[in-house]
């Protein structure tokens, strides 16, 4: 996993620094025909210095998302990381210094939540965050004092729709790992799995055959780590006891899976959306499994969410329409979090998930003020911007402005 997130990283870098010079460049505009005698101009300009707030469950592929793109569009940027991971950030400081040392546009500054704050009213012209929803609200909050602007990367509950005509072998296999990779400790993972009746049966058989297949422990050869933050094994317990509290029931885990400082494997089914274990985040290897009449349902359900980050979509004939109806930010179809991935896609959400995007583009775009550029190249018989306009203008300028938009 930690070869696939350096794999990853590095591909962001690439792409980021191949594409900003022809994604940005100053370009002409159409101009309106009332208005031909203006030019008009577009070009993009560096915000100045970023501040990127990063996480710690992926330190090197997330705050590159940020980092990268900010960097490539032309911004310096001060980067504050996880406590819990300074090491790995001091590592990628010292890499940048070593290929740009004449030019010391990225800095890192180490400390808890309260340095992220100060860096927040430190004066930067852009702050880029990555955690959770609760926090991202409170950078906003301090952000809104000086109107400085924001892209917001907050948790998510990503569900996975399993259409009746779906492999469920091969749903069950990307369910798996989208699920329960690093711990399920990823914020576009799948945490909620909405199977049509037709398959039900078959993928949930597969989904406990492979997830029980799982090793857990520290060891080279195990699949599934410690969950990293004590408190979130306490998440994780609360919300499998209270789903079953609540009518739910455990085909594999259960609250004996949470044993300090791992969380092994549990898959839910018979919960009621409106358990804990459906509605809040719980960033742990648990998923629920909901059998529905077909893959409009599912859909319905999975809509319902407060969150909208990624999703994941299986079908053999209509992959990409269930995908559109599905309100987040980015969906895979036939697989799990593959959008993470794709250098020149954007990745960012909706609703609790956040706001802006990194990535691609439209992520070189989010690290860049649009300028917009007129310039009077003729004199024109239509003045339109003037107090000099003559009746008989006006008249014609009228005219015009029907014949334009065939409107009498």
């Amino acid at each position: 996993e930690a070869i696939i997130e350096a794999g990853g990283g590095i591909d962001h870098i690439a792409w980021a620094a191949r594409h900003a010079r022809r994604v940005l460049r100053p370009r002409r505009v159409p101009s309106s025909l009332l208005q031909f005698e203006y030019s008009a101009r577009l070009e993009y300009q560096p915000w100045g210095v970023v501040g990127v707030i990063g996480p710690w469950n992926y330190p090197v592929l997330t705050p590159l998302g940020s980092i990268g793109y900010a960097l490539a569009a032309g911004n310096a940027v001060v980067f504050k990381p996880s406590e819990y991971t300074p090491a790995i950030s001091a590592w990628l400081a010292a890499r940048f210094a070593e290929a740009v040392p004449e030019q010391p546009v990225f800095q890192v500054i180490y400390g808890t939540g309260e340095t992220g704050a100060a860096l927040t009213r430190a004066g930067v012209d852009k702050v880029a965050f990555t955690g959770s929803t609760a926090t991202g609200k409170k950078i906003m909050a301090v952000c809104a004092e000086t109107l400085t602007p924001v892209l917001m990367e907050c948790g998510g509950k990503d569900a996975m729709i399993v259409d009746a005509d779906a492999d469920p072998d091969a749903a069950a296999e990307a369910a798996t790992w989208g699920g329960l990779t690093n711990a399920g400790q990823t914020c576009a993972g799948i945490e909620r799995i909405y199977v049509a009746d037709a398959v039900y049966d078959a993928f949930l058989a597969r989904l406990v055959e492979r997830a029980g297949r799982l090793t857990v422990g520290i060891d080279d050869g195990a699949d599934i780590g410690p969950i990293t933050m004590p408190a979130q094994l306490d998440t994780i317990r609360r919300h499998i006891d209270d789903a079953l509290a609540r009518g739910g029931r455990a085909v594999l885990g259960g609250s004996d899976a949470v044993a300090p400082p791992y969380a092994h494997p549990t898959i839910l089914v018979d919960v009621p959306e409106d358990a804990a274990a459906v509605r809040e985040e719980t960033f742990g290897p648990t998923l629920t499994v909901a059998r529905v009449k077909d893959a409009e349902e599912g859909v319905r359900l999975a809509n319902a969410s407060r969150y909208g980050l990624g999703g994941a979509v299986f079908s053999r004939t209509r992959g990409v329409e269930l995908a559109r109806t599905i309100r987040s930010g980015m969906t895979s179809v036939n697989s799990a979090i593959s959008f993470a991935g794709q250098p020149a896609l954007p990745f960012g959400g909706v609703g609790d998930s956040g706001f802006g995007r990194i990535h691609g583009a439209d992520g070189l775009r989010e690290f860049s003020r649009p300028k917009a550029i007129t310039k009077r190249r003729m004199r024109s018989p239509l003045p339109s911007l003037s107090f000099d306009r003559t009746p008989r203008q006006v008249e014609l300028i009228t005219k015009a402005i029907q014949l334009i938009h065939k409107r009498g």
